[in-house]
């Protein structure tokens, strides 16, 4: 659909609500004011039949198996054996057995496989086959080799839903080619405040383009769910999610609450449900978030009264990564609370075995009705019938030649050309093909920069080239499309030249995050340091002419950046195909376009770094560019300077960086006791003058080397989001006494790897932060992130001590005696 064709679409969609609104009253839904909406293709007579035949053979443990979803990294095969779950998931940086997180698919389909067949060896009973989950939110996106689509952001600003069911239609082919037959999206989220870490899983802040996605991604996904055998079609079964409000979680906070009244809820977060119902949705996964203070996992009016009742909803729902545990009164183990509200299944990744034993207990005491087990389980079969698990055929798994194909990456590389948003060109652009370019800045070349979150891990981090075969970056890009006309693409990160260019190209933008990590307290872009502002000014001062390439999840106030830009594109995360963007900014050998700029803006853009909620149709609304804006070749606009006075500053909290390049961020500092013993100097690391710390204990008393906090603060999060302590260090001289290395009073013993360690050599240690809570840390109140203590002689130098969000080679030492 032509963008003309889809605008007027919009225009015409009439807004999905209900009867006129009664009074807000906080959590409690009122169904009678909801939009109608019906499962379609769900429920027919020979598959309740079948789903019929099946409950009455089931035992109540097998029943409750049914409800339990369990996580790779915390069940092996043959806990199936003696524990009938009805499904499986793989988190994001959960591993295959055997095998690292990032694996191909052969990996993958292998674990699949052992699941499958430890289920199959249960004795007795009725087996019912698994289901397999997983998130592919932007392509197949945890498998190496996956064609890695453009963040939902990202595809907001292209205003295609045609496209959008291509992109469907792709990612489930990938992802069935893996073994897995559930895909956890698509996420209907309307983000309304940017601070959000979660913000680039919404196509847009306004529910419009919502509504026209949600139906098109499912269709994609999903296909016609009324003819059966999804897997066989070549189909998965979908996701919406996160019901409900996610989007408007106050301040941005991450897992926060949504305060809004009940109308708005409607017209604001309930708007792509509707669609996705209609078109057939299997699953619906409950939010984390609440509603005015109530726990969507426990909000029995929503899950219940309104999406089952008044929306029809006939396929199941799952919970998130133990939102359960987050309703009053639960633990991750013990929620009978969610049953009786509606989850139908429990998304239990580390704590199945214990809640699956508590759920059947309190089935039998009538806690937790049998009608509503019945209710739950009939439904999680209707799906599985639907999806065609029952029959033994898995046509497209372990088919390699799906994932990455030229025809996905063609559609990947068609969605970034049309989600590129031209906010600023003063004549620069496009750029000939015979001219000579300078590609820098530290987004150039590094696919997992552009790919954000949710690549290959959890938050995206710890990603090399060799984790990406088939893949474009951004300069692999603009090298291929100049190198046929005669131009050259040199790429330089820091910008530094030999033969002054025609033009540079710089990309650059936010470092890869997902959910929690990801919130942020200012929308202003490097705040306190402008190292990308100094790198486009820079070159301006050398006389060449710039083109910034603005990679983010969301706006951000980078007034500064675009007045140092000639041009300005946001190009969000496009993900593996590169070379969507130089198909945009390099013309042809004349400089005449070759593809125009289509993207038009789904988020506001703020013009100062307080814009936080800044959506259009508020009341004062006065963004800097506005929702719908993007020039084009065709359509050229004039873009003055602008004002560099962010309106808003904040001192953000650090609770990650202990000690980074040399220095420790506010509000840490180096704490050495007693200072006759032991001390510190600086060192070259990391091939930087003066970049690490050399630590020395003389050995003559007990010592300790800190980084402490001026104030407690709380890494709750951060423990049960698994993540690690890393700290990169030289052992410089053998340790001559035990080692303990500490936060707080959670003290750990590495002499053993201290021991193990060569002296000389750089090497790393990452500690989960639950390894320390295990061993006595008070997580919730911090104030030392880092201590290191021996009572002998030791020298070791420090390049680094900070939190990581990657598991890769997380270890967990002994506790300290």
């Amino acid at each position: 659909m032509k963008t003309k064709a889809f605008s007027v679409a919009l225009m015409a969609t009439t807004l999905l609500t209900g009867a006129a609104f009664a009074a807000d009253s906080k959590s409690t839904a009122h169904p009678e004011l909801w939009p109608a909406a019906k499962s379609q293709g769900l429920v027919d007579p020979q598959t309740e039949a079948f789903v019929d035949s099946l409950l009455a053979k089931l035992t109540l443990e097998e029943k409750v198996g049914q409800m339990i979803q369990g996580d790779f990294a915390s069940i092996k095969p043959e806990d199936l054996k003696t524990y009938p779950l009805g499904s499986l998931l793989v988190g994001g940086s959960s591993p295959p057995i055997d095998a690292p997180d990032r694996s191909p698919i052969g990996p993958w389909v292998k674990s699949i496989e052992a699941y499958r067949a430890g289920a199959a060896a249960r004795q007795g009973g009725t087996h019912i086959p698994l289901m397999f989950g997983i998130d592919s939110v932007h392509g197949n996106n945890n498998i190496v080799g996956a064609t890695l689509f453009p963040h939902n952001s990202a595809l907001g600003a292209m205003r295609d839903p045609e496209l959008i069911r291509k992109i469907g239609a792709a990612t489930a082919q990938e992802t069935l080619a893996s073994g897995f037959e559930w895909a956890f999206g698509p996420t209907l989220t309307v983000p309304r405040d940017d601070r959000w870490g979660r913000a680039y899983e919404g196509y847009s802040e306004d529910p419009e383009i919502v509504r026209q996605y949600a139906r098109e991604m499912i269709l994609g996904l999903q296909g016609a769910v009324s003819e059966g055998g999804l897997v066989q079609r070549g189909h998965v079964a979908a996701s919406a999610k996160h019901f409900l409000g996610d989007g408007g979680t106050h301040e941005g906070k991450d897992q926060g609450d949504t305060q809004v009244s009940e109308q708005e809820l409607i017209r604001l977060h309930a708007q792509g449900y509707v669609p996705a119902i209609n078109a057939g949705t299997l699953t619906v996964m409950a939010s984390f978030s609440s509603w005015n203070g109530e726990k969507m996992h426990g909000n029995k009016s929503l899950l219940t009264d309104v999406l089952k009742g008044k929306m029809g909803f006939d396929g199941f729902v799952v919970g998130d990564w133990n939102g359960h545990g987050q309703v009053d009164g639960c633990t991750t183990k013990n929620c009978p609370q969610a049953a009786n509200a509606g989850l139908d299944m429990y998304m239990a990744p580390d704590s199945w075995k214990e809640l699956f034993q508590n759920t059947v207990a309190q089935a039998k005491s009538g806690e937790i009705p049998m009608a509503r087990i019945d209710d739950a389980v009939r439904r999680i079969l209707r799906v599985k019938a639907k999806m065609g698990l029952f029959q033994d055929a898995r046509p497209l798994e372990n088919k390699e030649a799906v994932v990455g194909s030229p025809e996905h990456r063609a559609i990947a590389r068609q969605a970034v050309r049309e989600s590129l948003v031209l906010l600023k060109n003063n004549g620069v652009l496009p750029v000939k093909a015979s001219a000579n370019i300078l590609v820098a800045g530290s987004g150039a070349d590094d696919i997992g920069q552009q790919s954000g979150g949710w690549t290959l891990s959890w938050q995206g981090t710890g990603n090399t080239r060799a984790d990406f075969p088939n893949a474009q970056s951004i300069y692999e890009g603009l090298k291929e499309a100049v190198a046929a006309s005669g131009g050259t693409a040199v790429l330089s990160v820091d910008g530094s030249f030999q033969k002054k260019p025609d033009v540079a190209i710089v990309v650059f933008g936010e470092t890869p995050y997902a959910e929690g990590v990801g919130d942020i307290k200012t929308l202003e872009y490097q705040a306190g340091n402008k190292a990308n502002l100094a790198l486009l000014k820079k070159l301006k001062a050398a006389g060449v002419p710039v083109v910034s390439v603005f990679l983010s999840g969301r706006p951000l106030w980078v007034n500064p950046e675009i007045n140092a830009s000639d041009a300005f594109v946001a190009a969000w995360l496009p993900g593996s195909e590169g070379g969507g963007v130089a198909d945009v900014l390099v013309g042809d050998k004349a400089g005449k376009p070759r593809n125009d700029f289509r993207g038009k803006l789904s988020f506001s853009w703020p013009k100062t770094a307080g814009q936080f909620t800044l959506n259009r149709g508020d009341k004062n609304y006065d963004p800097q560019f506005a929702y719908g804006y993007g020039l084009s070749y065709a359509r050229p606009g004039k873009v003055g300077a602008l004002s560099e006075k962010p309106g808003f500053k904040i001192d953000t909290d650090n609770v990650s960086n202990y000690f980074v390049g040399g220095k420790t961020p506010s509000p840490f500092a180096f704490a050495l006791t007693p200072t006759t013993s032991v001390k510190i100097r600086p060192v070259d690391a990391g091939n930087v003058q003066e970049a690490g710390r050399e630590i020395t204990f003389a050995g003559d008393a007990a010592g300790t080397a800190a980084i402490k906090a001026d104030k407690a603060f709380d890494l709750t999060f951060q423990t049960n989001a698994d993540i690690d302590l890393l700290i990169d260090y030289r052992l410089d001289a053998k340790p001559t006494a035990p080692v303990t290395l500490s936060i707080g009073e959670g003290k750990l013993d590495i002499t053993p790897m201290l021991d193990a360690s060569p002296l000389g050599e750089w090497k790393s240690l990452k500690v989960s932060l639950k390894c320390f809570q295990a061993a006595g840390t008070d997580v919730k109140a911090v104030t030392t992130p880092f201590e290191l203590s021996t009572a002998g002689r030791l020298v070791v130098s420090l390049q680094s001590a900070k939190l990581t969000t990657d598991p890769a080679g997380a270890t967990c030492p002994a506790k300290a005696q």
